[in-house]
């Protein structure tokens, strides 16, 4: 077997405890979880914990950044399964009804926000994050639009704004009452592309 570099090791590491994170976070919450435990479920010491995250926030914020970057790789992923607008968006509708509203997802990004509140340079980070987020989104919504010849009838960034809203507002709902449906996600994305010029027959 190759021997791994100290950088490679470092950055398995690194990638391992991420994971795990995110994994104890989706199960037990946030507060539940402590760095002790993450080191122990991953197979490392405390010490490795602590020589990679400042304290437990950042390794939140990173954990929520690998949850994200997985969501939108699955949409973007699911956007160009078909030829067709009609498939397309049957395939977000599909991954909408069984993403939003995930209670762990849910519940760790306001978990996260409250235990952020009074820590301005983890605020600042998670509002990097989220433009982060949002400026990709926005980059997949000019994709589709170009991919059907068509001109949103907003800026890209104010239209991902504005799906995102939907999307996070649907999903709290969807948290607690599972029975909601996700269409109306759908239906924005919809909406957006109908004013753009796309026939409704198609959308």
């Amino acid at each position: 077997m190759v021997r791994l570099t100290r950088p490679e090791s470092q950055a398995r590491t690194h990638a391992d405890l991420v994971a795990t994170a995110r994994d104890l976070f989706l199960t037990d919450g946030f507060a539940n979880t402590s760095l002790e435990r993450v080191a122990e479920t991953a197979g490392y010491s405390k010490g490795a914990v602590y020589s990679n995250f400042a304290n437990k926030n950042q390794l939140c914020l990173e954990a929520l950044e690998l949850i994200r970057t997985t969501k939108i790789g699955e949409v973007a992923g699911l956007l160009g399964t078909s030829e067709t607008l009609d498939g397309r968006l049957s395939a977000f509708q599909e991954w909408a009804e069984k993403t939003l509203g995930d209670v762990g997802w849910t519940m760790l990004e306001f978990e996260f926000m409250v235990a952020s509140r009074d820590d301005p340079d983890m605020r600042a980070s998670l509002v990097a994050s989220l433009s982060t987020v949002r400026g990709v989104v926005a980059t997949m919504l000019t994709s589709l639009a170009d991919s059907l010849d068509l001109t949103l009838p907003l800026p890209a960034d104010d239209a991902a704004s504005s799906l995102l809203s939907l999307g996070i507002g649907l999903g709290i709902q969807r948290a607690v009452d599972p029975t909601i449906s996700a269409q109306l996600v759908t239906d924005g994305l919809r909406m957006f592309l109908t004013l753009a010029g796309a026939p409704t027959s198609v959308v």
